[in-house]
């Protein structure tokens, strides 16, 4: 009988994101009787770790991905860590290297880490931006994301591949490398009929400081909001820490199964217009408003393409009070509108011998 065989499951550290929507594709490689090893950063590697404590970890290089304070910097912040973010990827290529020649993984699936990769083991990239969008330069930014892309032998996109779909031009572009396949938005909540606890549910996600301003913001607008509002910080910590303020019962973090029950107790729910989020709340049919991360184009594309598709509004995190929530009530949610069935996970790739 033949060895199972090891995968190195590797999101980027870019918010929690990455990380949680990996979590699917993590449980469908143990059901098939696959070993996995974890490799991230930061808050993504700690969250893994706390979903699965028994699987082998391996801590890559950070991109030290931060946030402008303000969203018109944002490009030009990304631009300056540059330097950073390459020397990161030249790193993570050599523990990658070390990690196949001593024979501890047999295969690699790198959701938007661009170093992890290696032409002797099946290497795939998972994104949902086949077009990164960049204002000016989106030409150029998705020009040198095609590039890493090529480098791996197939590239999974989270979504369906005809319409109607979830990430709109972002994973269709009208040309595209014949090395991509569409899995179907991954989730790692299901769907489940539960008493209402909260009439709002808050979560926050992304890197600093945009997260901890939004905070401050939704802190003090929430306790204006006339219901129970579940308030989810979105910072990893040790321990989980939890407390009431008037109206809001705030928690740092949640574990997958603790936020299932949260977004099934809730009836609306205030967030970023991350693709991640998206494919929860699609998956869960839920109503939603967004506030895009300022200055994030796909964030801003993704909240606008959700407005005009009447299914959820947004606004501009510097504009946003809470009497904006009451316009959600003519939308008309993400309930029943995109495919959000079975994975399409394509493991035959890594079962060769």
């Amino acid at each position: 009988m033949n060895a199972a065989k090891t995968i190195l499951v590797a999101p980027l550290n870019w918010g929690m994101g990455h990380a949680t929507r990996c979590i699917p594709i993590i449980r469908e490689l143990k059901e098939h009787g696959f070993e996995v090893v974890l490799g991230s950063d930061g808050v993504a590697l700690a969250l893994l770790q706390k979903e699965f404590p028994k699987l082998e970890c391996v801590e890559l290089p950070s991109y030290h991905i931060e946030y402008a304070k303000k969203g018109k910097y944002f490009k030009w912040k990304l631009l300056k860590n540059s330097p950073k973010m390459m020397k990161a990827i030249k790193e993570e290529r050599k523990q990658v290297k070390a990690l196949v020649k001593s024979g501890r993984i047999d295969g690699i699936i790198s959701d938007n880490r661009l170093g992890v990769y290696h032409k002797k083991v099946p290497s795939v990239f998972v994104t949902h931006q086949l077009k990164v969008l960049t204002g000016t330069t989106t030409w150029l930014s998705t020009k040198a994301h095609h590039q890493f892309i090529r480098k791996f032998d197939e590239c999974w996109v989270p979504d369906v591949a005809g319409t109607p779909n979830l990430s709109g031009k972002l994973g269709h572009p009208k040309k595209r490398s014949k090395n991509i396949h569409y899995l179907g938005p991954l989730s790692r909540l299901e769907s489940k009929v539960l008493p209402k606890k909260y009439d709002l549910m808050i979560i926050l996600s992304g890197p600093e400081p945009q997260r901890t301003l939004l905070e401050e913001r939704l802190s003090e607008e929430a306790k204006h909001f006339d219901g129970n509002v579940l308030f989810i910080r979105g910072k990893m910590a040790a321990k989980q820490e939890q407390f009431t303020n008037l109206n809001l019962d705030v928690y740092n973090f949640m574990t997958s199964s603790q936020l299932e029950r949260a977004f099934n107790e809730s009836d609306l729910v205030l967030c970023r217009s991350g693709y991640t989020t998206l494919m929860d709340l699609a998956k869960l049919g839920k109503k939603a408003f967004f506030i895009p991360t300022p200055g994030q184009f796909e964030q801003v594309y993704l909240a606008k393409r959700m407005k005009k598709l009447r299914l959820a509004p947004f606004c501009e995190q510097d504009e946003f009070k809470i009497e904006k929530l009451q316009e959600v009530a003519s939308y008309q949610g993400l309930s029943n509108v995109f495919d959000v069935g079975d994975l399409n996970l394509r493991l035959s790739l890594f079962q060769g011998e």
